[in-house]
Parts: C-alpha cells; sequence; structure tokens
C-alpha cells in the first residue's frame, strides 16, 4: 500500500512533452567516392564473357623457330690472320731420354701379389636408427662399451682410499677418547668370568620366578593374587631384557660407588 500510495502526485496531472532522442549523424567513410568509381570502372567491362575489345593479333607475327633464343653479339676479328705458333718438338722413335731415377721394379707383378695376398679391409661397423634411417659409425655411438676397457677401470680412487682411511682414524680417536673419559669416571669392566657368572646368576633367578609363576593357581579371582602375578610377570621381563642385553654385549663397563 505505501508504494502504491507514493505514485500519486500532483505533478503528474501537468501535460508533459515528449522528447525524443537526438540520433548521432550517420557514418561515411571518406574514401567512398573512389571506391564507387572503381567499381564503376571494372563493372562495365566485364558484363560479358571476357573483356569488350581485344587486341586481335596479326596473322604475320607467328611464332618462329628460335625466336625466343636469346641473340649473342657479332664477334669482332680482333687479328686480320692467326699468328703462327711455333713448331712442337717431339721426340724421335730412335730417341731413349732418360727422365728421374730409373728402376728395374715390376710395379704390376709386386701390385698384384700385393692384392691376392694381403688381407682384405674389414667393413666399418655401423648402425641403423629405424628400419629405413640413415647409418652411423658404431664407434662414437656410445653402444661399444669402451670404459670398461680402460686401464685404471675397477681401481678405487685415491680420494676415496684417503676418505676411507681417515674414517678410521677417526673411529680409533673416537673409540680412544670414549676410553679416557671411561677412565675418567672410575668405570671398571667386567672380565669374562664376572660375565659369565653373572649371566648365570639372572638366568638362576629368571629360573626361581618362573618356578613360583608355575606354582600360582589356576583361578585368579582376588586382587592380591592378580599384583602378585603381574609382579612376577614383571620380574621376568626385566631379567630377560638384562639377559639379553649382556649376552649382546661382550665388553661391559660398570660404575664404583
Amino acid at each position: 500500500m505505501a508504494a502504491q500510495c507514493a505514485q500519486e502526485s500532483i505533478y503528474n496531472l501537468l501535460p508533459r512533452l515528449e522528447e525524443k532522442p537526438v540520433k548521432p549523424p550517420r557514418y561515411i567513410s571518406t574514401f567512398r567516392p573512389s571506391v564507387k568509381s572503381e567499381v564503376a570502372k571494372n563493372k562495365a567491362q566485364w558484363k560479358t564473357m571476357g573483356p569488350a575489345k581485344v587486341a586481335v593479333p596479326s596473322p604475320k607475327n607467328f611464332l618462329q623457330k628460335h625466336s625466343k633464343e636469346p641473340k649473342l653479339p657479332a664477334s669482332k676479328k680482333f687479328f686480320k690472320c692467326a699468328p703462327k705458333l711455333p713448331a712442337l718438338s717431339v721426340p724421335r722413335r730412335t730417341d731413349h731420354p732418360v727422365m728421374g731415377i730409373q728402376s728395374k721394379k715390376n710395379f704390376i707383378n709386386t701390385n698384384a701379389v700385393a692384392a691376392i695376398t694381403g688381407l682384405p679391409k674389414k667393413p666399418q661397423p655401423i648402425y641403423v636408427d629405424r628400419r629405413q634411417g640413415d647409418k652411423y659409425l658404431l664407434e662414437n655411438s656410445g653402444l661399444i662399451p669402451r670404459y670398461i676397457k680402460k686401464k685404471d677401470y675397477g681401481v678405487t680412487p685415491k680420494y676415496v682410499t684417503q676418505r676411507n682411511e681417515e674414517m678410521k682414524r677417526a673411529q680409533k680417536e673416537y673409540e680412544a677418547g670414549i676410553l679416557e673419559h671411561l677412565k675418567k669416571q672410575a668405570m671398571k669392566r667386567l672380565s669374562d668370568e664376572e660375565r659369565r657368572s653373572l649371566l648365570q646368576g639372572l638366568k638362576k633367578n629368571w629360573e626361581e620366578v618362573y618356578h613360583e609363576f608355575q606354582g600360582l593357581s589356576v583361578e585368579i579371582d582376588t586382587i592380591p593374587k592378580k599384583l602378585y602375578k603381574e609382579k612376577l610377570e614383571s620380574q621376568m621381563k626385566q631379567l630377560e631384557h638384562d639377559i639379553e642385553v649382556i649376552e649382546k654385549h661382550k665388553v661391559i663397563y660398570i660404575a664404583d660407588e
């Protein structure tokens, strides 16, 4: 309702003048007259099959033989008569001139023997990249294992041996430092007999605990029984861990109290 009331106004009762939109002037190209003249010129000549008037060739101007070949200029005579050439001095048949070093070797026979007894040339190994491809030399293709035929193939490089020696030296220095540190802390190393006796004692303790674990009742229905069973299981696990550590490490250090 509010929108309908807003449309009513006293100004709407006054007559209004209709404003017509003004159109912009039409675009006309500057080349329009030249285009029209060119179209008019070319249009009238090609209304029929071909140009209206064609110059007919004369029957006298027919194509003659060798008429399109280029014509060379006339040769000029420089001399009225050709000069006389000097007489050639040709040796006679009876003359035997000596030319260079003479040899009695029969080159024909030697060449024939060399061709017969010589080994045939081996063809150069090639490879083709595809069925109808070009041929290439196999030597420079990288397909021949030339690297493994080197003299230093398989030999450990010097920098590798030097690095290994440095690592061994650093490991020895580290172990010596650890020994010195243990000596400063008054660490005592267990002998083989002490280690063996300690291991036997741990195993004996494990057997005793295991014997007590086997003596438990089948039905555990009270809290004290349950706590006692858990206690035995923890003792057995600890003993098994200690036995495994002592068996794994042959050298054991202990701190003096």
